[in-house]
C-alpha cells in the first residue's frame, strides 16, 4: 500500500511542476480552482486553514513534542452545531452542553487523550468506528489521527515499532476522498510519516509542495525531511533542504545547524563545517553540551588539520573583524596543521586561562536598539492595555532617564518565603551608590505590590513614599504584566536591568533570537543573597558569551548553562600548532 501510495503522491499530487488543476489527487476538494498567483496568499484555495499552535524552538524539541504532541494539528473549528431545537426556550447552556456531547467532539476528546499517551491502537480504534458510524472527520480529527501515526520508537506506549504506520498513509488517502482540505499540519504530519518509512525525500516533497498550495512552511515542517537526509549520510540533500528553508525564511535553530554540522563533518566537507559554526555564532551563541562535543570532534579530527590557509591578507581579515562588529571575521580556516584542544575557562575580564588570549566585547548597533525598543513598543500595546501603557510611555519620558531599572517584584522574593521590601531596599541603595548621578533607580512593581498588606506597613509605606516623591516609583496597573513595563524602561533609557528573571518564557521568546540575547548579556545584572556575602550584584561580563574566532585563527566556544552564577561555564579553545 505504502509504494502505490507513494508513487501517487510523488506524480500525481507532490510534483512542483504540476499545477493543481492537474492535480488529480487535490482535485477531490472541493473542486477547488487552480491558483494563479501562488505568491499571493489572498489568493490560496487554502486561506483560513492554518494552524495555530505555536511550537517555539528549543534545545530539547524531544521534550518538547513529546509533552505537547496532542497539539501538532490545528485548532478545530467549532464543533457542529446540533439540530435547531424547536423549543424557543432552549437554553445557551443547555446548547453548549450538547455541542460538547456531540459524536464529533467526543471523538477530539478521545483523539486528543490518545495523543496525550502515544495510544496508537486505541487512535486507529476509533477511526475504523467513526468510519463506521459514518461520522464526518474534520481536519483536526484527521490531524490528530496523522500525528498520531507518525510517532516513532520511545514516543509511542509500544515497545516495537509503531503500529499505526502502515495505516497512516491509508488515512491521509482517506483524507483526500473525503475532500478534507489539508494544511500546514498535515503536511507536516505527511513528511513525519514519510520519515517513519525511511523517505526523507517524501517528506521534502510534502514541503515543497505546502509552497506551491499556499502554505507557509514553519520550522517543524522541514525537521523529518533535513534529519531523515542527515541520518543516511546524504549531505547534498540536507543541504538543499537548508537552502529551501533560507528562501522560505524559516530560521534553523541549534538542533537543525547541529545535524547539518554533523553531516558536514562526516563527510569532510570544511568549509560547510566552518559556514555551519559561523551560522551557530550568529544565531544560537553559546551551544549545548552535543553540539560542544560534535565541535571539540571537528577539531580533533584529520580533515580539520587538513583545512586551511597558510598564507592570508591580514589586513583583509581585519576588515572582517571591523565590518562584522568584532568577535569574528568571516574569511575561512586559518593556518595549517593539528590543532590544540582544550577546555577551559574564562577569568573574569574574559581571558582564556589557556591560550591567555582576551575576548573581546561585541558591541551593539545604536540603530538595533531603537528598533528593538518599537518592536517591544508594538508588542507589548498588542499584549497590554495599549492605553495603560502608552500612560507609561509619557511617565517615562518626564521623569527619565535613568541609570539602572529594577524588577521590584524579582528582587523582593530572591532567596526570600515572602516579599521583603527590606532587601528591595537594599538593592535600590547600592544602586544609587554606583549611580554616576547618584539617582535612584527606577523601581517597577505591580499595584498589588504598593496597596494593602505588607505596604501598609509604616517602614514600607515611608519607603513607597520616598521613590514615588523622588519620580522613582512606577506601579503597574491590575491586569498588566510588569514584564512588558520594566523591560521597556530599561532599553528605552540603555540602562542596566536588575533581575534574576531568566528571560526564557513566551513573552520573551516573542523578542526573537537575534537582537535581544545580545542586549540581554550587556545590561543585565543579577544579585545572590547569602549569610556570608549578603547581597552581592553580578555586573554584566566585559566580554560576549559567544562563539569568537580571532584575527589569528584561534576559536573560543562557550557551552551554555542553565545558571552561570551556580555552574562555572566551559570554554572550548582551539588553536593551531603553527600560525601565520
Amino acid at each position: 500500500m505504502y509504494n502505490r501510495f507513494r508513487v501517487m503522491l510523488g506524480t500525481a499530487c507532490f510534483t512542483p511542476s504540476l499545477s493543481r488543476a492537474y492535480c488529480p489527487l487535490f482535485a477531490l476538494f472541493l473542486r477547488i480552482p487552480s491558483v494563479h498567483h501562488p505568491h499571493h496568499p489572498s489568493s490560496s484555495p487554502f486561506r483560513g486553514y492554518h494552524s495555530s499552535l505555536q511550537v517555539k524552538g528549543t534545545r530539547d524539541r524531544r521534550r518538547i513534542l513529546v509533552d505537547q504532541n496532542r497539539h501538532l494539528c490545528t485548532i478545530p473549528e467549532a464543533a457542529k452545531q446540533p439540530p435547531a431545537s424547536t423549543s424557543e426556550n432552549f437554553s445557551r447552556k443547555a446548547r453548549k452542553k450538547a455541542i460538547q456531547q456531540s459524536p464529533e467532539s467526543m471523538l477530539k476528546q478521545k483523539l486528543d487523550m490518545c495523543s496525550r499517551n502515544g495510544n496508537v491502537l486505541e487512535a486507529l480504534r476509533l477511526y475504523d468506528e467513526a468510519k463506521r458510524n459514518g461520522l464526518q472527520l474534520s481536519q483536526y480529527h484527521y490531524n490528530v489521527l496523522l500525528y498520531v501515526c507518525s510517532l516513532t520508537d520511545g514516543e509511542t506506549e509500544y515497545p516495537s515499532a509503531n503500529p499505526g504506520l502502515s495505516r497512516g498513509f491509508d488515512i491521509f488517502k482517506q483524507m483526500i476522498v473525503d475532500k478534507v482540505v489539508p494544511n500546514e499540519a498535515t503536511f507536516t504530519n505527511g513528511a513525519r510519516l514519510a520519515v517513519a518509512k525511511d523517505d526523507p525525500e517524501m517528506a521534502f516533497d510534502m514541503v515543497k509542495q505546502m509552497k506551491a498550495f499556499g502554505i507557509q512552511p514553519r520550522l517543524r515542517s522541514y525537521g523529518p525531511a533535513l534529519f531523515g537526509f542527515c541520518r543516511k549520510g546524504d549531505a547534498e540533500k540536507a543541504y538543499e533542504v537548508d537552502a529551501h528553508m533560507i528562501e522560505s525564511e524559516v530560521v534553523p535553530e541549534e538542533p537543525e545547524l547541529t545535524a547539518l554540522l554533523k553531516v558536514s563533518m562526516d563527510t569532510k566537507n570544511a568549509d560547510k563545517v566552518y559556514e555551519t559554526l559561523q551560522r551557530l555564532r550568529d544565531l544560537v551563541r553559546q551551544v549545548s553540551k552535543p553540539t560542544f562535543d560534535a565541535i571539540e570532534e571537528w577539531f580533533k579530527s584529520e580533515a580539520a588539520a587538513k583545512a586551511g590557509a597558510e598564507k592570508w591578507d591580514v589586513e583583509k581579515i581585519r576588515d572582517g573583524v571591523v565590518s562584522g562588529g568584532g568577535g569574528w571575521h568571516g574569511q575561512g580556516w586559518l593556518g595549517t596543521g593539528k590543532w590544540n584542544v582544550t577546555r577551559t575557562e574564562m577569568d573574569e575580564n574574559g581571558v582564556c586561562k589557556c591560550c591567555k588570549e582576551k575576548l573581546v566585547c561585541i558591541d551593539i548597533n545604536p540603530v538595533e536598539t531603537e528598533n528593538f525598543a518599537a518592536s517591544l513598543t508594538r508588542l507589548a500595546c498588542q499584549k497590554e492595555v495599549k492605553a495603560s501603557f502608552n500612560q507609561f510611555q509619557e511617565w517615562l519620558e518626564r521623569h527619565g532617564p535613568f541609570d539602572a531599572v529594577i524588577d521590584g517584584a524579582n528582587m523582593g522574593l530572591v532567596n526570600q518565603r515572602s516579599f521583603s521590601f527590606f532587601q528591595l531596599n537594599n538593592v535600590v541603595q547600592r544602586f544609587q551608590q554606583i549611580s554616576p548621578s547618584k539617582r535612584l533607580p527606577l523601581v517597577i512593581l505591580h499595584k498589588s505590590r504598593v496597596v494593602g498588606g505588607p505596604a501598609t506597613y509604616p517602614k514600607n509605606r515611608a519607603l513607597l513614599e520616598k521613590w514615588k516623591n523622588a519620580g522613582a516609583l512606577y506601579a503597574t496597573p491590575p491586569g498588566s504584566n510588569d514584564d512588558w513595563y520594566w523591560l521597556y524602561a530599561a532599553v528605552s533609557c540603555k540602562c542596566l536591568l536588575v533581575t534574576n528573571d531568566e528571560m526564557r518564557d513566551h513573552l520573551f521568546q516573542l523578542l526573537g533570537t537575534s537582537f535581544f540575547p545580545r542586549w540581554k548579556e550587556k545590561h543585565q545584572v543579577r544579585i545572590s543573597v547569602s549569610r556570608e556575602d549578603g547581597l552581592k550584584l553580578h555586573m554584566p561580563p566585559p566580554y560576549s558569551i559567544i562563539i569568537q574566532e580571532s584575527e589569528e585563527g584561534r576559536w573560543h566556544v562557550p557551552m551554555s548553562v542553565e545558571d552561570d552564577l551556580q555552574t562555572s561555564r566551559q570554554w572550548l579553545c582551539a588553536r593551531r600548532s603553527k600560525t601565520h
